[in-house]
């Protein structure tokens, strides 16, 4: 790979442009931030988009005469004939004006790829030709800071405990239920994926390291539109994925449907060694397999010039099947005592709602915001795990673990944004109310009857109330200063109740948890942050839930009813360096983490979620993007960091060290048109300490060739991931018992092809508005 890199890194090239134009953007005496400057001459056309406070710097390869104009949310709102001759200075004034019908106009202006603003970085997907014909969570891969594992969920490079959001909606699921879930969007629906590192006092508090935002796209045009793709993927096994979106919109409607199916299969390796006391050898030969359908309808309707109202719908149904040759060989003090044997089959269903409806309200001159939201999410899954053990001396179980879990969400929100002259303020209230129900049942076959085993059962209930409220201030001191500080409280109530057992557990904790962000730039290339957040980590309902997942008759992993959140302080600072180099050091304090621990005695071992440590680290990480060559897409992102542990509970062992992650990715185009793409990208991560965790060296070097035809309408895109089968999951846990050794994969070789055709109205025509949807999708 070195061979590789280091000539790529060689031929980047130095471009110099001595013409400019700069100035600021203003309206009624407030800046205009984010607007997309577009100049043009002779046919040929350069961009740029103002900052927060309305300044942009053009850069122009010539002198001359240049048409100006300006685009805000897809509608030009100011053109100019501009002579220019060396640096010019313009700034624009502009003023509001009532709607008005614009026929005719191409809009070909584009934001940048990639953009850092004070918290959250932001990758603009439907900007990259590289990340289109891909589902949700490979388009989540491709982003900077992120990586994605099919078994363990999604993290920002170097941190842990991080909360993924659909249009600012909490995704109440984790680790490979998630990764699944992601699967079934189409990265053509996705419009921008933000990182946001230190979430302000608005958002929710949960997510130790923070959140990740996936904005689906909003349809921009009037009349029909839509598209349609199939990809077809070729692990050890092959499946396939469809999806296809119908836009509609007109004068005050705008709505959009989109249809999703899946259907896959892959093969697992999983070899777990524990050495100690009691030793265990492990491995399973798994198969995954499945498939799901799915909906989702998005309705919102403008009753008058300054109010909205909208509707959204999701509806999935899918199956998530495993079939499991497992071999356990038991020793204790280095003596052979057993061998286990066991087929399962693991069948599960699940079926999910959810309903979000809104109000978005403006008032007031300075265009004051209210929005109002009620959300419903519902997942009910259902799972039936039929497996026979056979022990070394011929003795053999057959057991049934059927299971129902009902998790129902309830919530409701109000937001006020006010912008005042002295300050910008944001408030707002919420309260979100959690069921979860299941009912666990394991049952032995004696004598051709199933009976089923009370002290393996469980009916558990659970219930969780949120209360909280925000408040948040901003403002700008000057051209080069500007803060923003909030504060959030919640209040949560817990309570839980086994029914089987008759224990009950109830608990009640409030917490404040404030925000700070301060901003200088010193001039149009250096700008610089320093942030401050607190935050909360609360389990998920499968770290919770004592549902119990089987190897054999000893051996399971079960949830923890008696988890208790972690809190997590988290300090930022960052650089930024024209807009293309950002650098951000962070320290992070995690205080009461939770994680998953395996404890094995004699021939039961027992892997279930506990609060056990306390943590510091500190890590700087790097994101370079730029093209060179006009042809040339680099996108080079690293991650390096230190961590100590301590452990106050259980047998884990305190442990310290670094981590260090790396991702390098490439799309050169191979015509003006860029409508031939190859793509190289390499991701690895040197050996790396997390936790008590030591993991060895993992990487996946992966290709591809993008074809778009037809007017860019058909996109065909061949691609293969992994090719060397390096990224693998191998390490070691240390325990104060023993060491536990890991050599997973889980088949991340594969070649995908995929189609997507795009069809209907693909110009701005009739009545050119600007609909905003910044509130209306929130639900924890």
């Amino acid at each position: 790979m070195k061979k590789i890199l280091l000539p790529l890194m060689l031929l980047l090239p130095i471009i110099a442009f001595s013409q400019s134009i700069t100035g600021k953007i203003m309206q009624t005496g407030t800046s205009l931030s984010y607007i997309e400057i577009i100049a043009v001459k002779d046919q040929k056309k350069q961009t740029a988009i103002s900052d927060e406070k309305g300044n942009f710097s053009l850069k122009l390869p010539e002198n001359g005469h240049y048409h100006i104009q300006l685009i805000q949310d897809g509608t030009e709102i100011s053109s100019a004939d501009i002579l220019v001759n060396g640096d010019t200075k313009q700034d624009f004034f502009i003023e509001k004006k009532k709607e008005k019908q614009i026929e005719g106009v191409t809009l070909t202006a584009k934001k940048k790829m990639i953009e850092r603003k004070a918290d959250r970085l932001i990758f603009n997907v439907s900007n990259s030709v590289a990340s289109q014909g891909m589902d949700g969570a490979e388009a989540l891969a491709a982003t900077p800071l992120l990586k994605v594992d099919d078994n363990s969920g999604v993290s920002i490079a170097g941190k842990n405990g991080v909360a993924v959001m659909i249009n600012e909606r909490i995704v109440n699921i984790s680790g490979s239920e998630l990764v699944t879930y992601l699967k079934s969007l189409r990265s053509e629906n996705i419009e921008k994926i933000e990182v946001i590192t230190t979430p302000p006092a608005k958002y929710e508090a949960q997510g130790n390291s923070g959140l990740i935002n996936i904005v689906l796209k909003k349809n921009q045009n009037l009349g029909w539109s839509g598209s349609l793709t199939t990809s077809l993927q070729q692990q050890t096994y092959t499946g396939f994925s469809n999806s296809a979106t119908v836009n509609y919109q007109n004068e005050k409607l705008r709505s959009s449907l989109k249809l999703r199916h899946y259907d896959y299969q892959k093969r697992s390796y999983e070899n777990y060694t524990i050495e100690g006391a009691d030793g265990l050898k492990s491995s399973d030969n798994r198969r995954d397999f499945g498939d799901g359908l799915g909906a989702n309808l998005s309705v919102d309707y403008q009753i008058g010039a300054k109010s909205n109202i909208g509707f959204i719908y999701d509806y999935g149904f899918g199956h998530s099947n495993m079939d499991i040759e497992n071999t356990s060989r038991y020793f204790q003090n280095g003596n052979f005592t057993n061998n286990l044997s066991t087929y399962a089959e693991h069948r599960a269903k699940n079926r999910q709602q959810t309903a979000s409806a809104y109000y978005d309200l403006k008032f007031g001159k300075l265009d004051h915001k209210l929005s109002i939201t009620g959300n419903y999410f519902s997942n009910i899954p259902e799972s039936l795990i039929d497996f026979t053990t056979t022990e070394s001396d011929g003795d053999s179980f057959v057991v049934k673990t059927p299971s129902r879990v009902d998790y129902k969400i309830y919530s409701g929100q109000a937001d006020l944004t006010l912008p005042y002259q002295f300050a910008k303020m944001e408030t707002g209230i919420k309260f979100t109310n959690f069921d979860n129900n299941s009912d666990i049942s394991y049952q032995n076959l004696n004598n051709g009857n199933f009976i089923t085993d009370p002290l393996k059962s469980n009916v558990f209930e659970y219930n969780e109330k949120n209360y909280a409220a925000y408040l948040s201030f901003e403002k700008s001191f000057s051209e080069k200063w500007s803060a923003k500080a909030g504060i959030r409280y919640e209040y949560s109530t817990v309570n839980g109740n086994s029914l089987t057992s008759g224990q009950l557990t109830e608990n009640s904790y409030g917490k404040f948890f404030p925000t700070a962000y301060v901003s200088y730039k010193s001039n149009e290339n250096h700008t610089f942050s320093l942030n401050y957040s607190k935050r909360i980590n609360r389990p998920g309902f499968r770290a919770i839930n004592p549902y119990r997942w089987y190897i054999n008759i000893n051996s399971y992993f079960t949830g923890n009813p008696l988890l208790k959140p972690s809190v997590n302080h988290n300090f930022e600072f960052s650089h930024i360096y024209k807009g293309k180099l950002s650098t951000s050091a962070y320290f992070q304090r995690t205080v009461e983490a939770f994680g998953q621990l395996a404890n094995l005695k004699g021939e039961n071992r027992i892997s279930t979620f506990e609060n056990y440590y306390n943590q510091n680290s500190m890590g700087v990480t790097f994101n370079y993007y730029d093209t060179f060559f006009s042809c040339w897409e680099a996108n080079y992102s690293a991650d390096l960091s230190y961590m100590e542990t301590k452990v106050f509970a259980t047998d884990a062992a305190s442990r310290k060290g670094s981590s260090y992650n790396f991702d390098f990715q490439n799309n050169i185009s191979l015509n003006k048109s860029k409508t031939v793409q190859i793509i190289l990208n390499y991701w690895f991560r040197l050996p790396s300490n997390s936790g008590n965790v030591y993991m060895d060296y993992a990487g996946s070097l992966a290709t591809g060739l993008k074809l778009n035809l037809m007017e860019k309408s058909l996109q065909m895109n061949l691609f293969v991931s992994d090719i060397f089968k390096e990224a693998k999951s191998k390490g070691k846990i240390f325990y104060t018992t023993g060491t536990h050794y890991y050599n997973n994969y889980y088949d991340a070789r594969r070649l995908t092809l995929s189609v997507t055709y795009t069809f209907g109205n693909k110009k701005v025509k009739g009545a050119d508005r600007n609909v905003k949807f910044d509130e209306k999708n929130r639900a924890n």
